[in-house]
């Protein structure tokens, strides 16, 4: 047997991180990392089961812009007053504010939202600019991650395959207690401080027909 010598350990610790770049070995990862993924509350999780931390989103389109779909899914105010990730393909609304914002949601404390009916139709669009499929690795995000599962099992329903929600969104969750109670400052992709911007792309943003 051939002695490991410091270039071969070397070239073994390149492969090994190399490879854990890749999507399938990043969803072996999910299962049995520190991220519990069966700990995520039901209005979260995905018939999929397929999750990414901002981290990970970020660093799986960074690997393969090309191959990898990248779609905020909030609304057009959220994107103009919060902010979008830098990295995002394309702003495709998974829902929207009434024309006229005259209804009032009670559980969620703000005017009501309605069903994005050109949701699919925008995102296969975009998909086709990109040369990708229904088969190819699509990731969505949104505040939280409410939207994106709900997103995901719609999508699945029109027969895509690798449909990945970024389980803590753009925001992140809201805290328990203290002086920042209910303030989103847990986690996201703002609070892991990733790339983001006010600037918006005008290449990117929605605009229905």
């Amino acid at each position: 047997m051939k002695p490991v010598t410091r270039k071969r350990l070397l070239a073994a610790v390149v492969l090994a991180c190399s490879l854990s770049l890749s999507l399938p070995a990043f969803a072996a990862d999910w299962a049995s990392g520190s991220t519990d993924w069966h700990k995520l509350p039901e209005i979260k999780r995905t018939r999929m089961a397929l999750y990414l931390t901002p981290q990970q989103a970020y660093e799986i389109k960074k690997k393969d812009p090309k191959g990898v779909a990248f779609f905020d899914i909030r609304t057009r105010a959220e994107a103009v007053y919060v902010g979008m990730p830098t990295d995002v393909d394309a702003l495709v609304p998974y829902v929207e504010h009434q024309e006229m914002m005259t209804d009032w949601d009670e559980k969620r404390h703000m005017y009501k939202l309605e069903p994005n009916q050109d949701f699919i139709p925008e995102l296969e669009r975009r998909l086709k600019e990109k040369g990708l499929t229904r088969h190819s690795p699509i990731i969505l995000i949104c505040r939280s991650g409410d939207r994106s599962s709900k997103a995901a099992d719609r999508l699945q329903d029109a027969g895509y395959t690798k449909v990945y929600s970024v389980a803590e969104g753009v925001e992140g969750d809201t805290a328990k207690g203290g002086p920042t109670d209910g303030q989103r400052v847990v986690n996201g992709w703002k609070n892991a401080q990733l790339p983001w911007t006010y600037k918006l792309d005008k290449a990117k943003m929605y605009f229905p027909l």
